[in-house]
C-alpha cells in the first residue's frame, strides 16, 4: 500500500519551526525522540487536504509532506495534525509534522546559514 502525500510542486522549501506547546507533545508518543514542528503552506484549497490527511488518519494510514529541500534534493516528512484557514491572502495550510533529530539538525543549520548572509 502506497502512503498517501502531500507534495510541495513550487515555491520554495518549507520552513519549520519547533513546537513547545504541550498538546503538541501528544501527538507523537513513541520510544524515539522527535521534534514537532509547525510549517505553513499557501494552497488553493486548504479544506481539501485536511480532509485527505483525516481520510488516510481514519485508515489509520500515514501521509507526509513531499517538498525538495534548500539542498534540491526531495524530502519527506509524516504529517501529524492539519488545519486550514482563510485568510486576506488566500488558504493557508498550517502542518505539524515530525523531524527526526537529523532533520531538525540540518533544518536548523540550513536556516542559521540564511542568517548569516544578511550581516
Amino acid at each position: 500500500m502506497e502512503n498517501e502525500k502531500i507534495t510541495i510542486i513550487e515555491g520554495p522549501p518549507p520552513t519549520f519551526e519547533v513546537e513547545h506547546n504541550d498538546w503538541v507533545l501528544g501527538l507523537s508518543e513513541s520510544p524515539k525522540y522527535f521534534n514537532l514542528a509547525t510549517t505553513r503552506l499557501r494552497t488553493f484549497n486548504g479544506p481539501a487536504l485536511v480532509e485527505r490527511c483525516y481520510r488516510a488518519w481514519n485508515k489509520h494510514d500515514n501521509i507526509f509532506l513531499h517538498y525538495r529541500n534548500k539542498l534540491g534534493l526531495e524530502d519527506k516528512v509524516p504529517i501529524l495534525a492539519a488545519r486550514a484557514l482563510d485568510t486576506n491572502d488566500g488558504n493557508v495550510l498550517i502542518l505539524w509534522v515530525r523531524l527526526s533529530p537529523e532533520e531538525f539538525e540540518l533544518n536548523d543549520e540550513l536556516n542559521d546559514d540564511e542568517e548569516g548572509f544578511d550581516n
